[in-house]
């Protein structure tokens, strides 16, 4: 799995900071983030996140390379609608060689492992059959499984990645999903360290009390 931060909003924390100011200010954001510290735009977002006013930091956009994961795992990612994908087209891209990813559950279980990769072989093998024949890419896909590897552009604003960690980053998530969440959230902070402040999973206020938690009985 690669998981790389590719391009963001400029100061992100100042520029989110200085809209938060401008909503109660006299100056307009370009006076107001010229003036700006880092202190004190990560005092202000601190206390408008905080506040509920997450519309502030809907200005920052954050944009990842995302590769080496499987089709699984963006069938849940694009359920995340406010955010733009550019994913590897099936259609116009032939993957003649299989790659896939295959689920620790499985890989640590000799049997199914050896069931799986099996299956695995066979799939691809009948892809490359039917585009011998001439069947079109975008038909002999349909024989690929959701462990086919993939690779997608993704551009969230703050604001959504916040509550893309919430729910990915939290151990009700399906394992690979959670793996990618957590690196994209490592990199968001540094990059943003003011308006990612306490991002992550609602352990505090869990949505779900009853479910099995190792961070929680911690």
């Amino acid at each position: 799995m690669k998981v790389q931060l590719i391009n963001y909003t400029p100061n992100p924390d100042k520029t989110c900071a200085a809209a938060a100011l401008g909503c109660h200010s006299e100056s307009d954001s370009c006076e107001i983030v010229a003036q700006l510290s880092d202190q004190k735009a990560k005092n202000i977002l601190k206390k408008t996140i905080s506040s509920g006013h997450h519309s502030v930091i809907e200005h920052a956009n954050f944009t990842f390379c995302i590769s080496g994961v499987s089709r699984a795992l963006t069938h849940q990612l694009v359920r995340h609608r406010i955010a733009s994908f550019s994913q590897q087209s099936q259609r116009y891209v032939k993957l003649n060689t299989p790659t896939f990813i295959t689920p620790p559950a499985i890989e640590g279980n000799e049997s199914a492992n050896k069931k799986y990769q099996e299956f695995m072989v066979t799939a691809w093998g009948v892809y490359n059959s039917l585009v011998e024949e001439g069947i079109n890419a975008e038909d002999a896909r349909f024989v690929l499984p959701n462990a086919a590897t993939t690779a997608i552009t993704v551009t969230m604003n703050a604001r959504e990645l916040r509550h893309f960690f919430e729910l990915r980053c939290c151990t009700r998530a399906q394992w690979e999903i959670r793996k990618m969440a957590w690196r994209m959230l490592e990199q968001v902070k540094k990059a943003a360290p003011a308006i990612f402040d306490g991002a992550g999973p609602t352990c505090d206020n869990c949505l779900d009390p009853n479910f099995p938690c190792e961070r929680r009985k911690k």
